[in-house]
């Protein structure tokens, strides 16, 4: 395995802990339900927290100060505005669990922060910015 392969297969690995932990075991409640309420605290620090916490992905990806700065903020608004828009949806057309819709809605929410971190690593990749 060559060394940016490497360094990519440990940066998505990086990525998808920390997505893991940050939607599904430390989410609060009041997250959940205040990140469709535009500009609320809640969904603010969570989406916060996402971006903050992808810092040891980009870590391992790049030295590059400035394009970690401005993936932390990029990948601040891009989930903030899914999952705010998810929320929404989720209230608009009435959606629970129950429905099938809500899965595909929830399914393409994930969907999109996967494509995210695809996306990261492409620009760094592109970019010449890769760890040597």
């Amino acid at each position: 395995m060559t060394h940016d392969i490497g360094l990519i297969l440990w940066a998505m690995l990086a990525f998808q802990v920390k997505h893991f932990i940050c939607d599904f075991m430390l989410q609060t409640q009041r997250q959940v339900q205040n990140k469709g309420l535009y500009g609320h605290p809640a969904g603010l620090s969570h989406a916060a927290f996402h971006a903050v916490t992808s810092l040891p992905a980009l870590f391992i990806l790049t030295a590059n100060a400035g394009i970690i700065g401005a993936i932390v903020v990029a990948e601040f608004l891009v989930h903030y505005h899914c999952d705010w828009l998810k929320s929404n949806i989720d209230r608009v057309f009435k959606l629970s669990m129950e429905r099938n819709v809500y899965w595909m809605v929830f399914g393409l929410d994930q969907l999109i922060h996967q494509l995210t971190y695809l996306a990261i690593v492409f620009v760094i990749v592109r970019e010449g910015l890769l760890r040597a």
